[in-house]
């Protein structure tokens, strides 16, 4: 019981959390880029390439089409990902605010002061 608290601890420390996060989400926006680049620029700058060399065979007219369905589909991924990620978050952090801080022994100027207020009530 005691590894799992100590999984527990680590996890909720915020620096891992926002690591994990960025890690992912890095991961997702990098395939928003490929994708970008593979399936909308490069095409866009091939087609007139394929334009130019007159081809009539309908399978290498179709390799320098634009996939915009295939971008979409790693913008929608993305928005996923981060809206997933971002209810993770919320959550820690709700079960973060949750914590109470343990109760601590008043310190002996503490002590002290409170029986000064105590004498000092008695006085009419």
């Amino acid at each position: 019981m005691g590894m799992l608290k100590e999984f527990k601890d680590f996890v909720m420390r915020g620096n891992v959390l926002d690591l994990a996060v960025a890690v992912v989400i890095g991961a997702a926006f990098g395939a928003i880029v490929s994708s970008l680049v593979d399936h909308v620029i490069t095409p866009l700058l091939l087609t007139p390439a394929l334009k130019a060399a007159h081809l009539d065979d309908i399978d290498k007219l179709a390799w320098g089409a634009v996939k915009y369905g295939n971008f979409l589909s790693a913008v929608i991924k993305f928005v996923i990902i981060a809206f997933i990620l971002f209810l993770i978050v919320k959550f820690f952090k709700s079960i973060e605010k949750k914590k109470v801080p343990p109760a601590t022994e008043p310190t002996a100027t503490e002590k002290l002061l409170a029986q000064i207020l105590e004498e000092l009530k008695k006085r009419p």
